[in-house]
């Protein structure tokens, strides 16, 4: 459910309100990457994902049947946390299981088991045996994979791209002008790819995949999303 205003307890001194926004922002929830629908405080420039705005106390996992997953506004313990999801480190909100172990950054957490825009579907599996087409490795995170299972998106992967990319941005909240491409992934698919035919249609459908999985990523998987992050692609 989204309100138009909420008040938070990370920021009790303003109300936060509802936007939509083509620039990305670093979350001041998760301390994470983000763009598209945010909760904003624009006296202060501090934003949260939805998911890190409206957390649930609880929840619970497919891939992790015996966890029960609970919000923390800091990662619980003195020692250094991952996301199990992302590999990434967690800083901020996470969802922790207490009995495994287990972390999640709430985006990573709510990410779509499938992807679907009634063309192209992907799927999340948190381990498979075949390589990404980022980093040509293999179970170094979830994955997003094609039904044909030739194309494989590691979510590590693509949270890496959207950080080097936007690291200006990343290092000063107050830092605008920045690179809002997304990384291609032409160069890697041509490189795997003998024939020209078959380079052109493995980077059209890269390209594709690379959309749905970065606007979920991002924590906002949807249409006018991936409509942007196309739009970026294509000037990459």
């Amino acid at each position: 459910m989204k309100y138009s205003e909420i008040s938070h307890f990370s920021h009790p001194q303003h109300k936060l309100k509802f936007e939509h926004s083509e620039f990305p922002f670093k979350c001041d929830g998760c301390k994470e990457v983000g763009i598209g629908s945010s909760y904003k405080c624009t006296v202060c420039d501090f934003d949260l994902h939805l998911h890190c705005a409206i957390p649930a106390p609880t929840i619970f996992h497919s891939f992790y049947t015996k966890c029960s997953f609970q919000f923390f506004s800091r990662p619980p313990g003195d020692k250094p946390r991952f996301c199990n999801a992302c590999e990434r480190d967690v800083t901020g909100f996470v969802y922790h299981c207490r009995d495994c172990g287990f972390d999640l950054h709430p985006c990573c957490a709510k990410l779509p088991v499938v992807l679907d825009d009634g063309e192209i579907k992907l799927y999340l599996y948190r381990k498979v045996s075949s390589s990404c087409h980022k980093c040509g490795r293999r179970g170094r995170s979830w994955t997003y994979r094609s039904p044909c299972k030739k194309y494989n998106l590691h979510v590590a992967c693509v949270k890496d791209m959207l950080v080097e990319n936007w690291q200006g941005f990343m290092g000063g909240k107050s830092a605008r002008k920045f690179d809002t491409r997304i990384p291609s992934l032409k160069n890697t698919v041509l490189a795997q790819n003998k024939r020209k035919s078959k380079a052109k249609k493995g980077w059209e459908m890269a390209g594709l995949a690379l959309q749905f999985v970065v606007s979920a990523v991002l924590g906002d998987p949807t249409t006018l999303i991936a409509g942007v992050i196309g739009s970026m692609i294509s000037k990459a």
